[in-house]
């Protein structure tokens, strides 16, 4: 339920609502127990095979794609409805809309007794928490009316964006994003690093190590008779 709902439970808890709010949707309750059961105790992991062949995995992932750029566009009008200045509570709105399910799964680990910080979606974003904040804002941008684009263009273009990247990367079975080139080149300029940084050690590199000054290595001695032999035995 918490990766079903996180998504709604974290943007109610931003905005002051109810966050229990989303399980008074009897059908959405069973849907999901359903999916969950069909998922882990299917005679002969049968659903979830199925889903996990890939032409019908990339149906699916591109279906959560449009539903993700659906639900951030309503999360950022929800947060102007209550906020028609906070730019600040509306990319965060947005954001926590369209990845909630991976914020959610901080608290998920506390719940199961599990710590990893390795694993921390807020300092190791993964693509689709990358995509909701950038998308967070270029619809808080729309929506202030400060990008001169209808609402209904802008979510059809991010959709094709997020849908053709997504199913690229799950057919690939990559785990990139298509941000690594941008970001490449913006964050040294934008939060400091020069370019050219490392030149002292590929310098090294290309030209090969500096004399070495400590003290030689020692030759390795032969081994022995009674060596050789218990090695023999072990090879046989």
């Amino acid at each position: 339920m918490l990766h079903c709902f996180g998504s709604y439970i974290l943007a109610d808890l931003l905005l002051g609502e109810p966050a229990i709010d989303h399980f008074s949707n009897s059908a959405s309750v069973l849907l999901a127990s359903a999916v969950w059961y069909l998922t882990f105790f299917c005679p002969l992991d049968l659903f979830y095979k199925c889903v996990s062949f890939l032409p019908i995995k990339l149906v699916f992932v591109a279906m959560k794609e449009v539903v993700r750029v659906r639900k951030i566009a309503v999360g950022i009008h929800h947060a102007h409805h209550h906020y028609h200045h906070g730019w600040l509570i509306m990319i965060a709105t947005g954001w926590v809309k369209g990845s909630g399910v991976a914020l959610m799964a901080n608290f998920e680990q506390l719940l199961r007794g599990i710590w990893k910080p390795e694993t921390n979606e807020i300092l190791h974003m993964s693509f689709p928490s990358k995509a909701s904040l950038y998308g967070a804002v270029l619809f808080t941008l729309q929506q202030t009316r400060w990008l001169p684009v209808s609402k209904a263009t802008l979510i059809f273009l991010f959709t094709m964006f997020m849908v053709s990247c997504k199913v690229f990367l799950t057919a690939t079975h990559s785990h990139g994003s298509p941000f690594d080139v941008l970001e490449a080149y913006a964050c040294p300029v934008l939060f400091g690093g020069a370019w050219g940084g490392d030149h002292h050690h590929e310098g090294q590199g290309a030209h090969g190590p500096g004399p070495q000054h400590g003290p030689p290595a020692k030759p390795k001695e032969e081994p022995g008779e009674g060596a050789r032999k218990k090695r023999t035995k072990k090879t046989d």
